[in-house]
């Protein structure tokens, strides 16, 4: 039996000897091949990665030469004649033949990426995987594009595995000894929020509520200076919690008890359908006309417990006849597709009777679509390069009836309404009304406005409700828009 190992150096394992694969780039051909998952990979394409500068003039047969010399290592004892069972000929090109437990990276991405029963499990679970790694994956082929496409995707889901594992532990209750190590998770990627609201949430447990006010203060820092942005939603709630001293985010009770903490609950279908049994998945449709885009938010949904995906579509036409057939709570819609754009689409998807919330992506739209899409009735608007927990926060916020816009879309939307100087509110609505649509505009979660107000937050909800309805609005998105358009808010206001 050969095992295969890349999270670190590239090696090859047998009878506990370590196997001379060769040079560099014969090792690469067995990289290759792993990293293709056992999938066939023509030797076209071997021919073109391992020479991305051209290759020689008798590349074929020295790949040839490679799997020859390859086999020989990986089975020594083999027949002459007899086929081969690891490196195996898979017309027009060659496989590996492993199980997952027999190559690290495989296994890493199942243990990371199955469902899990409870912290505990996912807490053993996250140690076993993170455990396999020895350094930076596929260490050696650093000058090859297909390595680094691949060593980039292993190590985000080793964050991933990380936070997973830091999230199982306070769940748990194991509080204290996960701080020295979420210091330095979130020291070493001050960009990744989820980093620093394990953090805080872990100070604050430990009774330390001033240092975990600290720490989303540094996350407010490392975001703005490296991006001019300002916390994300989660972050936002997590810092008004910790201020208010809310109850839900004490450590969990005694007996093994956990208490959740963190997303909010989820209305409309999902909700109705898993209220007697926990709360069912988030479905969730991914609509965009780049493969590349459409699996990296796949890799994103399925490493997010609670979300489940159940469809993806090219283009507007294929969207539409998707949500028509899977019904999802979300739509992740990329604002410029052919056939059908996204904008149009999300028109005659938000048209139809319970409609899913609509979340467009943007790399950046012209103004005019961001304006059109949110009149329309769109639950947000993010960046495609967004990190992975913002986009988590879009679909959650969405689903949760409040509207996420990423502040850079904010800061780009609101310039065209800095020139409004006289207001012009709507027609009977009262003082308490605009306050509510200012409060909303800001960029206020209904949370926010009931702890603003001092009101429960349901009656909050409700009046958000009736105010939609009464203006003939869609969605809270429109208020913003609204807010803007008629002078009630401007780029300047405290807290836009």
């Amino acid at each position: 039996m050969v095992t295969f190992r890349a999270l670190g150096p590239f090696e090859a394992i047998a009878g506990g000897e370590t196997l001379d694969l060769g040079g560099q780039r014969q090792q690469a051909v067995l990289a290759r091949l792993l990293v293709a998952g056992g999938r066939a990979v023509p030797v076209s394409v071997l021919i073109d990665e391992l020479w991305p500068g051209g290759p020689p003039a008798q590349a074929l047969s020295t790949i040839q030469g490679y799997v020859s010399r390859l086999r020989r290592a990986l089975e020594p004892h083999r027949a002459p004649r007899e086929e081969a069972g690891v490196l195996v000929s898979a017309p027009p090109g060659y496989a590996l033949r492993a199980k997952v437990e027999d190559v690290d990276s495989w296994r890493f991405e199942h243990l990371v990426k199955s469902d899990h029963d409870g912290p505990a499990a996912t807490l053993e679970r996250m140690e076993t995987a993170l455990s396999l790694w020895r350094g930076p994956a596929l260490a050696g082929f650093q000058e090859l594009t297909w390595a680094q496409t691949e060593a980039t995707r292993l190590d985000e889901l080793r964050l991933l595995a990380v936070e997973r594992r830091a999230d199982a532990a306070l769940r748990l209750g194991r509080t204290g000894p996960m701080i020295p190590d979420l210091e330095a998770h979130a020291s070493a990627y001050p960009l990744r929020e989820e980093a620093w609201r394990l953090l805080a949430l872990a100070l604050y447990r430990a009774g330390r509520q001033g240092d975990a006010l600290g720490a989303l203060r540094r996350a407010r820092e490392a975001l703005r200076d490296e991006l001019g942005l300002d916390l994300g939603p989660t972050l936002q709630r997590l810092e008004q919690d910790i201020l208010v001293q809310a109850g839900h985010l004490d450590a969990p009770a005694a007996g093994g008890q956990v208490v959740e903490v963190s997303a909010p609950a989820p209305s409309g279908p999902a909700a109705s359908e898993g209220a007697s049994a926990g709360p069912a998945a988030l479905r969730v449709v991914i609509a965009d006309d780049q493969a590349l885009v459409r699996t990296g938010l796949k890799v994103i949904l399925d490493s997010e417990p609670g979300l489940d995906l159940v469809g993806e579509a090219e283009n507007g036409e294929q969207a539409i006849s998707l949500v028509q057939a899977t019904r999802p709570d979300v739509v992740l819609m990329d604002i410029q597709m052919p056939r059908l754009d996204g904008l149009a689409a999300a028109r005659r998807i938000l048209t139809a009777e319970e409609p899913p919330k609509v979340i467009m992506m943007t790399t950046f739209g012209t103004d005019e679509n961001l304006y059109a899409a949110l009149r329309a009735g769109v639950s947000g608007f993010v960046l495609k390069t967004s990190a992975p927990e913002q986009l988590i926060a879009a679909v959650r916020a969405a689903v949760a009836g409040d509207a996420l816009l990423d502040p850079a879309v904010t800061t780009h939307l609101i310039a065209a309404f800095a020139g409004r100087r006289d207001p012009a509110a709507p027609e009977g609505l009262s003082d308490s009304d605009i306050d509510l649509i200012k409060l909303v505009a800001r960029g206020f979660t209904n949370r926010q406005i009931a702890m603003t107000l001092a009101v429960p937050e349901q009656e909050v909800a409700d009046e958000v409700t009736a105010l939609l309805r009464g203006l003939g609005l869609v969605d809270r998105a429109q208020l913003v828009v609204l807010a803007y358009e008629r002078g009630l808010v401007s780029p300047g206001s405290p807290g836009a």
